[in-house]
């Protein structure tokens, strides 16, 4: 399977990259290695992938039309996973405009790409952030999500509907992925525990928000990758069921499917806090904050449709996840 991999330098996307490419996909990855984040760790994880035949690296914006609309003409992909996005819910607080070019102008781009070269499957990063002012939970993808509580959020839930009218008008089969507070090896630099294992290993206090009253459905990013392969692997079939009397979120009459991809085991952040220092072998120095503006107290994921439909439910524990965290992050920063 030719598969676009859109974000390859990322978090997710280098791990997914690594997966497809081990099971012999030729994988395209796209990147614009912008400078959010260390460049040199995006260089690191792309080097990994560099080391397969079947890897063929594309160094561009999504955002850049033109750019993608040669992309996708001088090649037939069979499926597009899409991670390209400015990630982060405070960012998008104080720069918007960022969001509006990669989230939603440059998706814009990668639907166009995939209707005009009549690609078999897109799937496309969402996130739970999109459930906003929602506290029934656990967050099922059932569930209206009309009231987001950060642009971020609001330009997912926009990715959601934007996939939905191009399975509507066009048929292509859309699949989207509402991810979990992913972590582990390779995570980004921004997200909570790199900052939490750097500050404590420098000795310097670390922001705990809402004063560590928060609960979150930390999910591991093998977990993730497994899930998305098997979405990949299943272009989104129409709901012949579906009503519009009784509107269900999750799917359509369109070729459109959404799923959460969550643990579906809410830890307390101090709990979380605790198996790190106890994979450090370091007390944190905590700083303790009140809740920032585009948070939200608690997420946990209803994966019963995950589960139904595709035979998997994530299952790694942060007592395992954490500490191969760790171990990665010492061996990348030669940390003894």
């Amino acid at each position: 399977m030719k598969v676009m991999i859109t974000g390859a330098a990322g978090f997710i996307g280098s791990t997914l990259g690594l997966k497809l490419l081990e099971r012999g996909d030729e994988v395209h990855g796209v990147d614009c290695i912008n400078d959010y984040y260390d460049v040199n760790l995006k260089w690191a994880r792309l080097k990994r992938l560099q080391e397969y035949d079947n890897f063929i690296f594309h160094q561009l914006d999504i955002a850049n039309r033109p750019a993608m609309e040669k992309l996708f003409e001088e090649n037939q992909f069979d499926a597009v996973m899409n991670l390209a996005a400015q990630a982060g819910v405070r960012y998008s607080i104080d720069n918007p405009a960022a969001y509006i070019d990669a989230n939603l102008v440059g998706f814009a781009n990668i639907l166009e790409g995939c209707r005009h070269t009549k690609v078999a499957h897109l799937a496309f990063a969402s996130s739970s952030s999109v459930y906003g002012a929602n506290t029934k939970m656990p967050f099922s993808e059932k569930d209206n999500v009309d009231h987001p509580i950060s642009l971020y959020a609001a330009s997912k839930k926009a990715n959601e509907l934007m996939a939905h009218s191009y399975a509507h008008l066009y048929g292509l089969p859309v699949t989207g992925l509402r991810f979990f507070t992913v972590y582990g090896p390779w995570g980004r630099p921004d997200m909570a525990l790199f900052k939490f294992t750097r500050g404590i290993l420098a000795d310097e206090s670390i922001p705990v928000y809402n004063r560590g009253q928060m609960i979150r459905d930390f999910t591991y990013v093998d977990d993730i990758v497994e899930g998305v392969t098997r979405v990949i692997d299943r272009p989104a079939p129409s709901n012949s069921s579906w009503s519009g009397d009784k509107p269900d979120p999750s799917s359509s009459k369109a070729p459109y499917r959404i799923y959460n991809i969550g643990n579906s085991n809410p830890v307390q952040l101090m709990r979380y806090i605790n198996v790190l220092e106890e994979c450090l072998g370091k007390k944190a120095n905590l700083d303790l904050m009140p809740m920032q503006d585009g948070d939200v107290p608690a997420t946990t994921a209803d994966v019963t449709a995950l589960e139904s439909d595709l035979g998997y439910r994530p299952e790694t524990t942060i007592d395992v996840g954490v500490r191969r965290f760790v171990d990665w992050y010492k061996n990348y920063y030669d940390i003894t």
